[in-house]
């Protein structure tokens, strides 16, 4: 596919109307992997098509799992790890890191050998946080020198079981906190995760949706987790319909809260509370959203927001907060750029290690716009209140980088364009229609 390169947005535009989000793409990740866990053939509804997940059908199919896409609904048959095809051709995990960090716990369950490898961005990602946990448990598996991918792992046998693990995340993190998971199905007795904070809970609800006796506590301000390996059980296929995700949705929500006569409403939405940091946030800076509860959707909470634009002022966001906003920063971060006063986000260390170095990054480019911010060591600050200037800005490879990046041109002083435009297929294929479809001026073009 030829994909648009740069994005050019005018500002001047309300945003009016309602928009359908695609599937959640943590909830698909894992949908597709887990369905390839289970025995039988499980239908996922509202299944993300986008790159980050086509890189996780992609190493399902080479491991022999069999699936099919039919729009937005996918179906997937296994026969359980039992059915699992390894071999050291590699895997491409393109530029996820949640498919290489969730495959490498199924992986580790399953006992066969694979090799795990991505873009040259995934390698530089930190990977040590698994492999250290997961060779506790016996696991032979190998990381580069500078504990980055590429992952090998190697042929254990499939009567030897794991050892169990009682283990301390140093950092919150949903995707070790499933890898790890997924390792223990494997292991010989139950298997104790504790975290500094609040990682989002999707991986505890699906398992237990599948059979699996997965309990969630809270002790001296730890999260802890415990799973109880299925021993002789079949794990259950899926039917599930999934609700939107509220990172993705994190973008429009800002665009409608900066730009002047701004009304929309977003329909299906995730509302799961490890993943509504974002809401309370907002919600603190004086913004305008209606939440409309609708119930469960995939034994997730879902339901509809109201976004109205909004006057903001500014925040301090730290602690356990920042874990249950850690991917909606980029959009954030605009946000506190149109807010009143200074924004200071802390205890945010884990944004260097995404896609690209998300406090750099968002840094250097918000300055080319004309907004005052500055890093520090574990986060960032923005001096907000002051219209970004028009401008030419980069992607740095990084998908929510991007279309954050293109929210400036829309209240902005004038014209914005986004070079690299292209990276937002990998989670939001489309993003530029769907501002168009609500009333932006959003163009997009080809350069070098």
């Amino acid at each position: 596919m030829n994909l648009p390169t740069q994005l050019t947005i005018n500002p001047g535009h309300p945003l009016r109307g309602s928009y359908t989000l695609p599937g959640d793409k943590s909830l698909s990740h894992r949908g597709a992997l887990f369905a390839a866990l289970a025995e039988g053939e499980s239908y996922i509804k509202n299944f993300l098509v986008a790159g980050v997940t086509r890189a996780m059908l992609d190493a399902l199919t080479m491991l022999g799992v069999s699936w099919r896409l039919e729009e937005n609904m996918l179906y997937v048959c296994s026969h359980g790890l039992s059915g699992w095809q390894g071999g050291y051709q590699p895997l491409d995990c393109g530029n996820s890191a949640t498919t290489l960090r969730l495959l490498a716990g199924a992986l580790a369950a399953a006992g066969i050998p694979a090799v795990l490898d991505g873009t040259p961005g995934l390698r530089r990602r930190p990977m040590d946080r698994i492999v250290i946990p997961l060779r506790q448990m016996g696991v032979p598996i190998e990381a580069s020198i500078s504990g980055t991918a590429p992952l090998v792992l190697h042929q254990r046998p499939r009567n030897q079981p794991l050892a169990s693990l009682n283990y301390t995340l140093p950092v919150a993190s949903a995707q070790v906190k499933t890898c790890l998971l997924l390792s223990a199905l494997a292991a010989s007795a139950p298997s104790t995760l504790s975290e500094p904070g609040p990682s989002r809970d999707h991986t505890e609800r699906m398992l237990r949706a599948m059979g699996v006796q997965v309990e969630s506590t809270i002790i001296k301000n730890a999260y802890i987790t415990y799973l109880v390996p299925p021993v002789q059980v079949k794990l259950k296929p899926l039917n599930v319909m999934l609700p939107g995700d509220i990172s993705t949705a994190a973008f429009l929500i800002v665009a409608a809260l900066i730009t002047p006569g701004s009304e929309i409403r977003l329909c299906n939405l995730g509302l799961n509370p490890t993943r509504t940091g974002l809401l309370e946030v907002l919600g603190s800076m004086g913004a305008q959203i209606e939440i409309h509860p609708g119930g469960e959707q995939g034994g997730e909470p879902a339901g509809d927001l109201v976004v109205h634009h909004s006057k903001l002022q500014a925040t301090t966001v730290s602690g356990t907060m920042v874990v249950r906003m850690i991917d909606e920063f980029p959009a954030f971060a605009l946000a506190a750029a149109f807010a009143q006063g200074e924004t200071v986000v802390s205890e945010a260390g884990d944004l260097r290690n995404k896609e690209s170095d998300r406090i750099s990054a968002l840094v250097s480019e918000l300055a080319k716009l004309g907004v005052e911010a500055s890093e520090i060591q574990d986060g960032f600050s923005i001096h907000g209140g002051r219209l970004p200037s028009a401008g030419q800005v980069e992607a740095h490879g990084d998908h929510r980088l991007a279309m954050a990046l293109a929210l400036a041109g829309l209240a902005g002083q004038g014209q914005v364009t986004v070079i690299g435009a292209q990276i937002i297929a990998e989670s939001f294929p489309d993003f530029p229609s769907v501002l168009r479809s609500l009333g932006a001026d959003i163009r997009e073009g080809f350069g070098p």
